[in-house]
């Protein structure tokens, strides 16, 4: 791809760096950005798991990501893509989504509250800043997502013409429009 593409190229390129070590990862994957951005000038869909990627946002380079609603423990992921970058790691809770065991999951949180617990102090820093950053940029985005897991709901709500439907239509698209919504809080 990096040796055939041209401006003209659409280029899809999905969890570059994936099966090697973080750092050789991450460090390919941000070559790559980096060439296409600099060297082929492509139109570029790049999926990474990389957050410290998203960094590279510029006028060029935009970052986006699912939207999600969190309520406790709990995770919706909303199916829109909004505006910026994930602020953080969902990747338990897709674990979870996937069916492992719960007994797997909760180790796996466990695991995961001890190693960013060691994680060195410069990490963290550099995480937080990173993260503040990211907020910044996706702020719209941000505002958007408080409104997108009522808006699931809200157009089908508001293409619906109450005045034509009958009681019992109506108590039945409550009934499914219910039924909807405890789904998406029992997929979290």
């Amino acid at each position: 791809i990096l040796k055939y593409a041209t401006k003209d190229s659409l280029v899809i390129l999905d969890e570059i760096g994936r099966g090697t070590s973080t750092f050789d990862g991450m460090s390919i994957a941000r070559a790559v950005i980096e060439h296409i951005e600099k060297k082929v000038h492509a139109k570029t869909l790049f999926a990474t798991h990389y957050h410290e990627l998203t960094d590279l946002e510029d006028d060029k380079i935009k970052n986006f990501c699912v939207a999600v609603k969190e309520r406790g423990n709990q995770v919706a992921f909303l199916r829109r893509i909004v505006r910026g970058a994930a602020d953080k790691s969902y990747g338990i809770h897709v674990a979870r989504l996937a069916g492992l065991p719960k007994s797997v999951t909760s180790r796996a949180e466990e695991i995961l509250t001890m190693l960013e617990a060691e994680a060195p102090d410069a990490a963290a820093t550099a995480r937080a800043e990173q993260a503040e950053g990211r907020a910044a940029k996706a702020e719209p985005a941000a505002q958007d997502m408080g409104s997108l897991f009522a808006s699931s709901l809200s157009d089908t709500l508001l293409s619906l013409d109450v005045m034509t439907m009958t009681p019992l239509e109506a108590m039945n698209e409550l009934y499914r429009l219910q039924e909807q919504a405890k789904r998406e809080a029992g997929k979290a």
